[in-house]
């Protein structure tokens, strides 16, 4: 159990690692060598020039401007000075509504804080029940929660007050914000450019067709279902082997790059390499003509992959994307069902083509279906088998479990100043490190169950991070936590006490997770905003592979606002912040310090750095919503438990009472504003439409349309495309390829027709 002396220790600890990254970005961001590194963003979209063209040698590389280190500080003002407005057409409305976050939680926990400071702490300190239980391992901290409330004491009504105070002013914020974000959605996609995911819908499973192709298939059913607004597609070839190639080919270029670079640097002598595994093992070879060698077999191969693609109708999947002449054509498709068979035919709204994961969409519908039991599977003995790490490291989070457990150190731990550290530092940093791999691991689950666009697969791995947060990182760790340090007295006393002590025992765990806090939302912060690895990168790249300034903007590692591991983050300190907020209010300062820094650190970031890769029009935020009324709900059950323990029964209809309100609440507010955030109202798309047609009545958009959903992997190649449409053709019936069966004339006729033309419907 973590003593304040202890906390003491952490929080200087990591203050000192956050200043310390903080003059580390200082000093490097203003070394013109460095300036690629911390404004990739500005150089993206061509405003930014490099301050190392002209001058000395010496300051093209180092800043020998002494007053501009005076005022390294001021990229804090910088980042908070930039008006919203303008932030969204710098960056985006993903990168504001996900900043907006941050600002949210200020918004629930700056009040909190002051009411709780001012009417729980003074309650809770002046109590006496933590001296009064023998065998019972507490710190000074642990009584200023509700813990030293006597049972039964009158001053608990005082929790219960505030309970609802805190839930209802938590609902208003979250209410007021729900409504700025899907408006702001709103005008967003009313003010933005033309862009091809507004006329697309994606279609699969398309059943197959013994007389057609695929793409006759999908001409057909469209020109006959959609006939006024269907306007163009594009089958989907299974590219992903041509893909790889492609990428194998990119990396052997951008080695023979470097060998090519080393040997201009000193033509005496010429690199060699190995062509065992990583160059590092088999016969010793020229590394130059080994690796032109090794280009012209996979160009070659390359160009035989492209063609197989092309020419094997094995290679077209039952996917398409759909274009339609108008945005409200495709909104019609997109949002109804196409086929009396629910599970063929299936549309949704195209992602932008940045945004589409290629690989996933030659997954056949059974396989699809099948895969995402067994990654549900997967997910729970995953999430189960964790807690024997999470046990581990809260077996740490007492000075005497690191004794049992690293026999090694007790010399060494009874030294007063290495015990503090290693108590106040040590669980939090081990709990980080053990939770670092899992969101690579979730990332390659979601892209197995077959999600076809980055941005769901973020989402779906958000969900499964903040399921892992909640089950292992938070109630993993009061649970195991309750068990380990209470042990002893669970053996030792009366079965009758052991619910007692759990429940008293659940709010001391507030020391560990204030541990916990300035690690990852400290210093993990400050660290966030020095880019160390890109850093290094850049100068990797830029040293040996760099020749144009082409490659200098590709060797630009820009990053990108990764939300599938920093939202569900996030929603832990959310969580922290409701369910100690009635029990122990002295975490709260340590969570405002991490969302107000976090906030001023992640604006500088998405107005300097990250280049998003896709703009989902905060597409996400339903989910954001919803995790904090789990986290809300959570709490008010959690003090439903803690009072119960506290001879309170009476409080329990009160706090069921909260936590239906609470639920009504958020059945709500989905009501009232998510359809904004999953569906494209058609009085938006016509509107649009209308404008769009007033301005540039001679828009071609089949020609704007024609390359935007091709594979990368075969941009510029000679591929399948359906017949254009004649907007003027007032003919009904549809060619087609199919086997009709004659009339007993012996001729095909009006009844054939349609026959035909009905079984598209």
């Amino acid at each position: 159990m973590a003593s304040l002396q202890d906390i003491a220790t952490s929080a200087y600890i990591n203050l000192l690692s956050m200043l310390m990254f903080l003059l580390g970005f200082a000093f490097l961001r203003l070394q013109p060598i460095n300036d690629r590194v911390y404004f990739p963003k500005w150089y993206l979209k061509g405003i930014r020039e490099s301050p190392n063209k002209s001058g000395t040698l010496v300051k093209k590389f180092v800043n020998l401007d002494l007053k501009t280190y005076l005022f390294f500080w001021n990229w804090m003002p910088a980042a908070l000075r930039m008006p919203e407005s303008e932030l969204i057409d710098h960056a985006g409305l993903d990168s504001v509504v996900y900043i907006r976050i941050y600002l949210l939680g200020l918004k629930i926990f700056v009040p909190i804080a002051i009411l709780s400071f001012a009417v729980l702490v003074p309650l809770n300190c002046t109590g006496k029940t933590l001296d009064d239980i023998k065998d019972l391992t507490y710190s000074n901290i642990d009584k200023l929660s509700i813990s030293n409330i006597p049972s039964g004491s009158f001053r608990l009504s005082a929790h219960i007050i505030m309970a609802y105070v805190f839930t209802f002013w938590t609902c208003y914020v979250l209410y007021k914000e729900y409504e700025i974000i899907s408006d702001k959605r709103l005008e967003f996609i009313a003010s933005e450019n033309r862009r091809p995911d507004q006329f697309t819908v994606l279609v699969r499973n398309i059943p197959p067709d013994s007389d057609e192709s695929v793409s006759e298939h999908v001409e057909h059913f469209f020109s006959v279902n959609h006939p006024e607004h269907y306007l163009t597609h594009q089958v989907v070839y299974n590219a992903n082997k041509l893909a790889k190639l492609v990428k194998e080919l990119k990396s052997w270029q951008n080695w023979l790059s470097y060998y090519e670079t080393r040997f201009e640097r000193n033509p005496k002598k010429r690199p060699r390499t190995k062509t065992g595994l990583w160059g590092l093992f088999g016969k010793s070879v020229d590394a130059i003509e080994y690796h032109k060698t090794e280009i012209e077999k996979i160009i070659q191969e390359e160009i035989d992959e492209r063609e197989k693609v092309i020419s094997d109708p094995k290679s077209i999947v039952p996917a398409a994307f759909v274009s339609f002449k108008s945005r409200w054509g495709a909104a019609v498709c997109a949002q109804t069902q196409q086929s009396r068979n629910p599970t063929l035919w299936l549309t949704e709204w195209a992602p932008e083509p940045c945004d589409v994961y290629w690989d996933n969409l030659a997954m056949p519908y059974v396989q699809l279906t099948v895969k995402q039991l067994i990654i549900a599977v997967t997910m729970f003995f995953l999430t189960f088998f964790f807690m024997i790490p999470i046990a581990f490291v809260q077996s740490l989070a007492s000075i005497e479990g690191i004794q049992k457990v690293l026999v090694f150190l007790r010399p060494l731990i009874r030294m007063k100043r290495v015990k503090s550290v290693v108590q106040g530092f040590l669980p939090g940093i081990a709990l980080k490190m053990f939770t670092a791999s899992l969101p690579t691991i979730l990332v390659q689950m979601s892209k197995m169950e077959g999600h076809t666009c980055h941005s769901a697969l973020d989402r779906r791995t958000a969900g499964k991070y903040h399921l892992f947060i909640l089950v292992n990182v938070f109630l993993g760790s009061i649970i195991t936590g309750a068990a380990f340090d209470q042990l002893y007295a669970f053996l030792n006393e009366a079965p009758s006490s052991i619910p007692k002590t759990v429940g008293v025992a659940i709010p001391m765990k507030a020391t560990f997770f204030i541990t916990y806090i300035m690690v990852d939302g400290w210093a993990g912060i400050a660290a966030e905003i020095i880019r160390v690895v890109p850093l290094i990168k850049f100068h990797f790249k830029n040293t040996f592979f760099v020749k144009t300034k082409q490659d200098k903007e590709e060797a630009m590692d820009p990053g990108s606002l990764c939300f599938a591991t920093t939202e569900p983050r996030i929603q832990l300190y959310f969580l922290l912040g409701l369910v100690y907020s009635v029990a122990t209010p002295i975490i709260l300062p340590f969570i405002l310090v991490f969302f107000a820094f976090s906030y001023t650190v992640y604006r500088h970031q998405i107005i300097n750095v990250y280049d998003q890769n896709y703009e989902s029009g905060g597409r996400f935020w339903p989910d954001v919503h919803r995790r904090i009324i789990i986290s809300l709900i959570l709490s008010q059950v959690l003090l439903m438990g803690l009072l119960s323990t506290k001879n309170a029964a009476k409080s329990t209809p009160l706090l069921l009472v909260l936590a239906l309100f609470t639920i009504w609440f958020h059945i709500f507010c989905k009501g009232r504003f998510e359809s904004a955030f999953v569906k494209f109202p058609l009085q938006e798309a016509m509107k649009k439409d209308t404008t769009e047609r007033a301005k540039e009545p001679k828009l071609d958009l089949k020609a704007y349309l024609r390359d935007a959903y091709v594979h990368p992997a075969l941009i510029g190649a000679e591929i399948e495309r359906p017949a254009a449409v004649d907007e003027e053709e007032k003919n009904p019936l549809v060619s087609t390829k199919r086997r009709i069966s004659k009339s007993s004339s012996g001729s095909f006729g009006a009844e054939d027709a349609i026959e035909e033309l009905l079984s598209y419907l």
